[in-house]
């Protein structure tokens, strides 16, 4: 059973014209405020059968990621987290981080900054709308981007530059909301600097867990252009037949996620799905596709996604960790030999970013579609270079 938490916002009756006509002819709408009235939800967001909710998995048992050990001069100590954090990221790329030196009241800001957002009326939440093909915005559903197989849930993205120089995030509230939204833009700047610091700390770690030494992969994200997003999931009256993110591995690099208190996200391992219950004082940290091929396949980026209930809003803040749009990713020459070849070929984050905003639906195929269009798209006429090869194993 569901049972609120005392900082919980359930879905807001807002007043709007027309609530009782979420479709209006052929053009489809999705407003948090209003959806969780829906008795009969729209065929867009019914996902096929063999892809519908398990409401009731068994939990996933996880290792919490202790950075005290980490930043201790203890060797014994840092030798078991790299051990439990190797264990983790080679069999599904899920682990926990505590003792993260993140302020809690920082982070209770950015859930209350949330339920602001998305409580506003449709269209003012649309001053900041998506558009088609960019990966920053507002979006209700995705609706314009996908036809079918929708997901229950609004968004709010935007960029973030490890620069010093900029306040990236500062500057899109302001620029984008108006000086209305100032306290968001300087919320979210701080909150986004801290999870840069915890991702480059957590980058040591999983370098020194992978054998190249604590600054080759921090180094490489030091000047990181990340995306912040803040997920939105309010009630469904039919939660067994909806999903509040479709099964997907994020073609990220890393991502830094903190759960409110309600559940939703499951993880699919040995051929079934887990979920990933709520701790308050942790955040929850998975590989994406784009470290998986820095770690040329050893490091997994595991197939997840996020169910709904019927009852309360469930609300998350994701950090997605991605390096400088300059940057090749090419693993270190230490994670190559003839044993564990050359698994995908090098690339630029941007390259892999358009290629899910634009040509493909992120999937546990991600890497290895990508890495054919890139060399396609390269070499039309020779097919795959003599020097890279093309995709031998698919990895899930």
């Amino acid at each position: 059973m569901l049972v609120p938490h005392p900082s919980m916002l359930i879905a807001p009756q807002n007043t709007v014209e027309n609530h009782d006509n979420i479709m209006e002819g052929q053009k489809l709408h999705f407003d948090g405020s209003l959806m969780p009235n829906q008795s009969n939800i729209p065929s867009q967001f019914i996902w096929p059968d063999h892809e519908k909710p398990c409401l009731t998995p068994p939990e996933l048992q996880i290792p919490p990621i202790d950075l005290k050990c980490f930043l201790s001069a203890d060797p014994q100590a840092l030798s078991t987290v790299c051990a439990e954090l190797s264990e983790a990221c080679k069999k599904h790329g899920f682990f926990l981080v505590v003792n993260h030196g993140v302020d809690s009241k920082l982070i209770a800001q950015a859930h209350k900054l949330i339920d602001d957002f998305f409580c506003m009326q449709l269209s003012q939440k649309q001053k900041a709308q998506r558009k088609i093909g960019e990966h920053c915005g507002y979006a209700n559903s995705f609706i314009g981007r996908f036809s079918s197989k929708l997901p229950w849930k609004e968004t709010l993205s935007f960029h973030y530059s490890a620069d010093k120089s900029r306040k990236t995030v500062e500057d899109y509230f302001l620029n984008v909301m108006g000086e209305d939204f100032k306290q968001f833009g300087s919320v979210f700047q701080e909150y986004c600097e801290a999870m840069s610091k915890l991702s480059l700390g957590i980058m040591e770690l999983l370098g020194m867990s992978l054998g190249v030494g604590r600054e080759c992969f921090r180094d490489f994200f030091e000047g990181n252009e990340s995306v912040m997003r803040l997920n939105y999931y309010p009630p469904c009256q039919k939660p067994e037949l909806a999903l509040g993110t479709g099964p997907h591995c994020d073609p990220t690099s890393l991502t830094i996620l903190h759960q409110d208190q309600v559940e939703g996200l499951q993880v699919f391992v040995d051929g079934r799905w887990y979920s990933v219950a709520p701790k308050e004082d942790a955040f929850v940290v998975n590989i994406g596709d784009t470290f998986m091929a820095l770690s040329n396949g050893m490091f997994k980026s595991c197939l997840h996604r996020a169910v709904v209930n019927n009852k309360i809003v469930r609300k998350s803040l994701a950090f997605f960790l991605c390096p400088n749009r300059d940057k090749v990713v090419t693993p270190p020459k230490d994670l190559i030999s003839y044993e564990n070849s050359r698994t995908y070929p090098d690339f630029t984050w941007p390259s892999l970013l358009e290629f899910t905003q634009k040509h493909y639906r992120s999937d546990t195929k991600t890497l290895d579609a990508f890495s054919r269009w890139l060399l396609e798209k390269n070499n039309p006429n020779r097919g795959a270079p003599t020097n890279v090869p093309w995709p031998t194993k698919s990895i899930n």
